[in-house]
Formats: structure tokens, C-alpha cells, sequence
């Protein structure tokens, strides 16, 4: 707030006092007062009038910036009537009450939208859970009847209900996750389970190396950002010699663990966009994208303060690192061992 703004706001009020001093003025030289009384008189009013409007403006500037620090630093601005003093003033009177009864509309409106995004997610969960039993009813009937195509289709099935769950529970990760030690090597054993039919069917050779590091995370999250990786470089295979690579790399501070396949590839006005939600490609396979694998292993990662990154080479290899931070958990663990 700058102090000709002040005066802008206060401008009757100084037309009124310059019209008081010019009236006080010719009232005086009515009665042949000598001019220097007069001016003495005009300057003093002058001076006053300044220092009132100048402590006044003081004042307010006070006031406003300590409005506008409560408001940059509330996380919750929506909160802000809750948190702002009752002004005195007629004028703010007005405002202060219109704010409150925004706030609290407002309130009430986030209230209403959280429970039914609980509902969502408590339906979605019961769901997912439900469909469970018989996708695997229908998978262990594939199996007996060694029918691997209805099994390939019913493992999508599966993919699209485990990628429906976690997208609900991404908003909630901090309430749903459990950090402990793990071996990358049983992890990476645990996917590669899950999806050997696919690797299977489509003729993938596996190169895994050096997976003996350990990381401190929540296992059932890792799984499943690890297996839409791998799903996604089995679905954007098209080389005769079709390789994944899977390794880790143990640094001075931090442990990355590579996946790395020798698939199509993507393009560079691509990769800046493969995290985005929906973003498919400009020149991918669309039958089975949609978009959202990729868009969920960056989310999760950023909530288990894991960081993910793409490097890829059109038509020739895509290389995806998840990093993990070597933690005080992970320093306390080497010394004791």
C-alpha cells in the first residue's frame, strides 16, 4: 500500500480541509487580520492536516500488511475470516461480515466435497476388492484349462482394477503405506512374477543384475510402480530381440534402480510430457494407453520422496531410474551391520 494510493482513498478529506483553510483565509482578510497571521494559520492547518494524514496512513499500513502476511502464509486461505480481527471501522464492518459468510459457504462446500470424495474412494476400494474374486476365479480356470490367451486378456483386466485402486489411494498415500527394509532383488522377483505370462507371450529375455542393494520404502506401492513400468516396456515392444533390462547402482547417496528396455523408444517432444495425465504419445499404439500408468508412478514417487526420470532414445531404448535417498534409516542400518 503506497502512500499516494492512501491519499487517493482520503481525497474528499483533503478537498475539505485545502475548502476550511481558502474559507478561514478570505474570513480573516475580511477583518484586515495581518497577512502573516493568516499564513501562519494556514501553514499550521496545513502541517496538521499531514501529520494526521501520515500517522493515519502509518496505521493502516500496519494493518494491511499484516492482513496480507496472515494471507501468504495460511495454507488453508479459505480459513482466513476465521484468523482476521474484527475490525472497528463501519465501512470493513460490512466487508468482515461478507467474508465470514463466504468462508463459511465456502467451508461448508469443502466439507460436502470431502465426504464425497470419501464415499468415492470407500466405493471404489469395496469394488476393486469384490471384482477380485472373480477375475481370479476366471485366471484359475485359464489355468487349468491352459487356455493363455482368455489368461492374457484376464491379467489386463487385473491390471486396469489394481491401476483403478491405486489412483484412488494416491491423494491418501501417507495413511495407506508402511516404510520398513527391502531387497530390490525380492521386489523386482515379486513383478516379474506377476507379469512372466506376458514375458512369456511375447518372447521377452530378462537381464537382471546386481539387485542385492537394499531401500527403505513401502513394498506394495514399489511393486506397483515398478510393475506399470514393466508393463509399459512389454507393451512398446517391437524388436525381434526384445531385452528388459533390470539393475541398480549403488551411489554415495542415494541407491537408483534402472529398468531399461530396447522397445520402440520416444520421441524427444515427448519426454517432457510421458508424466502428464492422459498423454498417450503422438505416435504410440493408443488400443490399450491410457495414459494414466505413468502419470501414477511419478505421483506415488513424489509422495514416498522417491524421484523418476525417463531417458530414451527413438526407436532404440528407453531408460526409466528411480532413485532412492539414502535416509538416516539407511545410514543407522549400515553401521550397525
Amino acid at each position: 500500500m503506497k502512500f499516494i494510493d492512501y491519499i487517493e482513498e482520503r481525497i474528499w478529506f483533503v478537498i475539505f480541509q485545502v475548502s476550511v483553510i481558502f474559507l478561514i483565509s478570505i474570513y480573516f482578510k475580511l477583518f484586515e487580520l495581518p497577512i502573516e497571521a493568516v499564513v501562519i494559520l494556514d501553514v499550521i492547518w496545513i502541517l496538521g492536516m499531514m501529520v494526521y494524514l501520515f500517522v493515519s496512513y502509518s496505521m493502516k499500513k500496519k494493518e494491511y500488511d499484516e492482513i496480507i502476511s496472515i494471507v501468504d502464509n495460511l495454507e488453508e486461505k479459505y480459513l482466513i475470516a476465521e484468523i482476521l480481527k474484527k475490525p472497528k471501522n463501519f465501512k470493513n464492518k460490512a466487508y468482515y461480515y461478507a467474508l465470514k459468510k463466504a468462508c463459511k459457504s465456502m467451508n461448508d462446500k469443502i466439507v460436502d466435497l470431502e465426504s464425497d470424495i470419501r464415499d468415492y474412494h470407500d466405493y471404489i476400494e469395496s469394488f476393486v476388492h469384490e471384482i477380485k474374486t472373480p477375475i481370479s476365479a476366471i485366471s484359475l480356470l485359464c489355468d487349468n484349462r491352459q487356455d493363455m490367451n482368455i489368461k492374457s486378456q484376464v491379467n489386463k483386466i487385473n491390471n486396469f482394477v489394481e491401476q483403478m485402486l491405486f489412483y484412488a489411494r494416491s491423494d491418501s498415500v501417507e495413511k495407506d503405506y508402511f516404510i520398513r527394509k527391502i531387497s530390490l532383488e525380492d521386489l523386482v522377483h515379486t513383478v516379474i512374477m506377476d507379469y512372466r505370462e506376458n514375458l512369456m507371450q511375447n518372447r521377452i529375455c530378462l537381464d537382471i543384475d546386481n539387485l542385492q542393494n537394499c531401500v527403505y520404502t513401502d513394498e506394495k506401492w514399489l511393486v506397483f510402480i515398478i510393475g506399470q513400468i514393466l508393463q509399459n516396456s512389454i507393451k512398446y515392444m517391437d524388436k525381434e530381440d526384445k531385452l528388459i533390462k533390470i539393475y541398480s547402482l549403488n551411489k554415495k547417496n542415494k541407491i537408483v534402480l534402472v529398468i531399461e528396455d530396447n522397445g520402440q523408444g520416444i520421441r524427444d517432444c515427448d519426454l517432457p510430457r510421458v508424466f502428464d495425465y492422459g498423454f498417450t504419445g503422438t505416435d504410440r499404439n493408443k488400443e490399450y494407453s491410457t495414459g494414466i500408468g505413468l502419470y501414477l508412478c511419478k505421483k506415488l514417487c513424489d509422495r514416498l520422496n522417491l524421484s523418476i526420470d525417463i531417458e530414451s532414445v527413438y526407436k532404440k531404448f528407453t531408460r526409466v531410474t528411480i532413485v532412492f535417498p539414502k535416509t538416516n534409516l539407511y545410514k543407522e542400518d549400515t553401521e550397525i551391520g
